[in-house]
């Protein structure tokens, strides 16, 4: 069963409601979980060193570069977002990361994040571009992502 389907109600709430939303939704997070496989980011502790001192993902105190890596469908990232999406969903994230880990919180992480960076009126408008750098910060996976979108268009758009 695919997500949209068994969390019909949540993709709903956040008015991710029509098949360009949907696959644009769908799209990125297969990308960004390898393929729903993952729900955390894949890194040894080395590699997270890169997001140590972060300050533009609030991570201020040594270590938050690993505690905060990013987890989740969308991979939220970063103290800031852990903290931003705990006060706004009541879920002690920043204190419990590995919450994120778990299906249920990171659907609705993903739908958070998608609803808070406003990219609902970017799937309507077909902008795959806009859409991976708000979630990605670059362009990594692009040909990926593209690739899969149009595989969710040919499935959601028939």
């Amino acid at each position: 069963m695919r997500l949209d389907q068994k969390y019909k109600t949540l993709f709903k709430k956040y008015e991710i409601n029509t098949p360009l939303r949907v696959a644009h939704f769908m799209a990125q997070l297969h990308h960004e979980s390898g393929g729903f496989k993952y729900l955390k980011e894949l890194g040894n502790n080395a590699y997270f060193k890169k997001y140590e001192g972060r300050k533009d993902l609030g991570n201020i105190f040594a270590g938050d570069g690993l505690k905060y890596k990013g987890r989740g469908y969308i991979q939220i990232t970063g103290r800031a977002n852990y903290s931003e999406i705990s006060k706004d969903l009541k879920i002690d994230f920043l204190n419990n990361p590995e919450l994120l880990e778990q299906e249920a919180n990171a659907i609705i992480s993903a739908l958070w994040f998608w609803n808070k960076k406003k990219l609902n009126v970017l799937a309507d408008a077909d902008n795959i571009l806009t859409i991976t750098k708000k979630i990605n910060g670059g362009l990594n996976g692009i040909d990926d992502r593209k690739n899969l979108l149009l595989e969710y268009k040919e499935l959601l758009l028939v």
